[in-house]
């Protein structure tokens, strides 16, 4: 599962001269040195769309780089392609009394294809620059200017890129034509932008300044949700040749699916009948559908392709039928083809993918919220969606890539906001029960058996079909247990809507209950610790649970025969709270010793007054999963 398209870094700059500015360290007020590694000293950013086909961008940008920690705020990439052109950049470099000590062109900057491993054409190349400089603090100032050929993705505006940045000044100038209609997004700004306006020119001014950095809060919700951002997208818009319009999602759906699906669906009149045979003995749709999907797997692979108007449009399905690959766009596209031929209609959805939940704003259209394509088939009753870039997946299965988030269906009768299905805190499983023997040495071995089912998944699926001596490589580096070793290690799937992965090992840990005179001591939850998290006062941001999960272990030990095991008393724990449930109990029968663990986190968004409860609530698990045992042995 790979990205729908390269991601435009529009980062912009002017080449007129450099300012006389003053950029001796010490002028940085102090409260925005507390807590950054860097700071914006001065950026002003200009977007001036002169017509849909000609627009230019220009930045200068000062950043102060106060320690090693700082340097990505010091690296400057940018993607340009046939529709991109650097017009100039150049920049110097000050030391941390403001003193000029470097300056440098476009010739200085490294020049490279944008291709990943996984692509196979891309039309983007990238220039990279970051100062070679060993002496903190410094300054490094930006000049660039970039003409784009398009006007459907204007680069937006956020301020603070990260917590551990602070922002002197910095500006976003917005110029177009008085009559130009563009919809403007605005997240957390304060204040109202200055707009200037004559019979040539609208101007619009949005400003921030001593935004301060601030001490990263764990479990937050992501950066971008919560910081100033301003965001502009065009009614009328040219791009690669193709003219359009739109005002929200489903006008933008149905230019997607007009100007770019309609005319790459057909397929060979062989592939047809083959496809029509295929399912020929199939009762319903959705049985129709799965053996398809099966065919697809069999037959493609991923490969990025990032070429066309760009990377946005899919090869069309003829050829993903002749070669037998493709990227996200391509493969959904030629399954929705191969659908339609058995007549099961189906929807080709944009999707912003990865593991942390990001839905398409339901408000606000634009053509940069997604990366990925997923398929959609709304079968009466019994809508299924299918992730067509992944052999090994199961039929009907999203998984935690794209699970719980509004997407794009792009359609002939236009865009459609649909909800993809929640993986939830019950179905998000590891189930784990081991039986083991504890040795005089401290010593313990045995077999485990592991079941992985939601979005735990695919925790361990990336070992199946690798080498013996990979897997145990990975086991030991999943298992982080000092002196663990796998002696036999097997992987059973069970691949359908609800998946599970099995996995069933034999292991031993050498001086696993270090032993001291006549004690032993025994750590009873041995693969499944909870980390602690810190205590923060005066919390600020919301507590985000991305996605809930339930764990839960069974460890059965055989005691030593010398063991005092009339000493052996019960030991747990319980408690609960509105972020999830713990137990872990202890109980002896004969020589079988048994540590029962169960743990469910609930996902969420919780207020930030509530995060000390949290932290307690998790550094309670953390204190109880860390007990150990000490066993009295027989003299």
């Amino acid at each position: 599962m790979r990205f729908l398209f390269t991601v435009f870094s529009l980062i912009l700059a002017s080449v007129v001269g450099f300012a006389q500015d003053n950029y001796d360290v010490d002028l940085i007020p102090a409260n925005l040195r507390n807590r950054a590694n860097a700071c914006i000293r001065n950026e002003e950013t200009t977007i001036d769309m002169r017509s849909p086909d000609n627009v230019m961008l220009n930045v200068k940008k000062a950043i102060t780089v106060f320690n090693q920690n700082g340097e990505d705020e010091a690296r400057l990439v940018i993607y340009y392609d046939k529709n991109i052109s650097i017009k100039g950049i150049k920049g110097e470099v000050y030391n941390s009394v403001g003193k000029l000590t470097n300056k440098f062109s476009q010739n200085d900057f490294a020049d490279m294809s944008a291709a990943d491993g996984f692509s196979l054409f891309v039309d983007s190349r990238v220039k990279h620059y970051l100062p070679s400089v060993n002496q903190y603090p410094y300054t490094v100032v930006y000049n660039y200017e970039i003409r784009n050929k398009q006007n459907l993705i204007i680069p937006d505006w956020s301020p603070k890129p990260a917590d551990d940045v602070s922002v002197e000044k910095s500006t976003y100038t917005f110029i177009c034509k008085p009559a130009d209609q563009v919809r403007i997004k605005t997240q957390n700004y304060s204040g109202t932008p200055e707009v200037l306006t004559d019979e040539k020119q609208k101007k619009t001014i949005w400003k921030a300044n001593n935004i301060l950095a601030v001490k990263t809060e764990p479990y937050s919700p992501a950066h971008e949700t919560y910081a100033t951002n301003i965001q502009i997208a065009p009614q009328a818009f040219y791009y690669y040749n193709h003219k359009g319009s739109y005002t929200n999602w489903k006008e933008l759906g149905k230019w997607i699916y007009d100007d770019l699906l309609a005319a790459r669906k057909a397929l060979p009149p062989a592939t047809i009948e083959m496809v029509k045979d295929l399912v020929k003995n199939e009762k319903t749709d959705k049985d129709k559908a799965r053996k398809i999907y099966q065919y697809l797997q069999d037959k493609t692979r991923y490969i990025s392709v990032q070429i066309g108007i760009g990377g946005f449009q899919p090869i069309a399905a003829s050829e993903v039928d002749r070669l037998g690959y493709g990227d996200c766009k391509a493969l959904v596209n030629y399954m929705q083809s191969l659908l339609s031929a058995a007549n099961i209609d189906s929807y080709y959805c944009v999707v912003s993918a990865g593991s942390e939940k990001k839905s398409i704003d339901p408000k606000y259209a634009s053509m940069v919220q997604g990366n990925h394509i997923i398929l959609c088939m709304p079968l009466k009753g019994d809508t299924t969606w299918l992730e067509c870039t992944s052999q090994k997946i199961p039929f009907g299965f999203l998984s935690d890539f794209t699970d719980d988030r509004l997407v794009l269906a792009c359609t002939s009768e236009g865009g459609k906001l649909l909800h993809t299905p929640k993986l939830t805190t019950a179905e998000n499983l590891q189930i784990r029960k081991a039986d083991l023997t504890l040795q005089l040495d401290g010593s313990v071995s045995g077999k485990m058996n592991t079941v992985y089912a939601g979005s735990q998944y695919e925790n361990q699926e990336s070992l199946i079909g690798k080498s013996i001596t990979e897997q145990h490589k990975l086991l030991k580096e999943a298992y982080n247990i000092d002196n663990i070793d796998f002696e036999a290690v097997s992987f059973a799937q069970k691949k359908d809507i609800s998946p599970k992965l099995t996995e069933e090992v034999s292991i031993n840990i050498r001086n696993y209950a270090p032993v001291n005179g006549n004690k032993m001591f025994l750590q009873l939850n041995a693969f499944n610790l909870r980390r602690s998290i810190p205590e923060i006062k005066n919390r600020t941001l919301p507590v985000y649970i991305n996605r809930g999960y339930t764990d839960e272990d069974t460890i059965v030990y055989t005691l030593p025969d010398n063991v005092i095991t009339e000493l052996i008393i019960g030991q747990g724990k319980a408690f609960k709270s509105p972020f999830g449930e713990y137990i872990c109990k202890a109980s002896l029968v004969g020589n079988k010793l048994t540590y029962y663990r169960k743990f469910i986190l609930n996902d969420g968004t919780f207020p930030a007054a509530q995060y000390n409860e949290f932290s307690k609530f998790i550094n309670d698990v953390n204190s109880a999963d860390y007990l150990k045992l000490a066993l009295s042995l027989k003299k």
